[in-house]
């Protein structure tokens, strides 16, 4: 292909800009079975780790904690944080 600058394709008789053609190839890489998997697992992970910490915030009635780790996603690191290093252990 041509450089960046200048990419144009033609389908169906239309012009498609340099944006649409991004766009296509991103939806082309999400059709890629290891990306789905990935994306699969990186889910997951991402669930386990913010259910464990909500259900110890809450169960710590920690309200801001709460607040934070169910508003901003970060794949699972704010999460770890906050159960190794800020939840309380409770002792019976």
């Amino acid at each position: 292909m041509e450089s960046r600058d200048t990419i144009l394709l033609i389908l169906d008789n239309k012009t498609m800009t340099e944006k649409e053609l991004e766009l296509i190839k991103f939806v082309h890489w999400l059709n890629n079975p290891w990306v789905a998997f990935g994306l699969t697992v990186l889910t997951i992970w991402t669930l386990a780790w913010k259910g464990t910490a909500l259900w110890k915030a809450v169960k710590n009635g920690s309200l801001p904690w709460f607040i934070t780790i169910l508003v901003i996603n970060t794949c699972g690191i704010l999460e770890i944080i906050y159960i190794f290093f800020f939840s309380e252990k409770k002792e019976k």
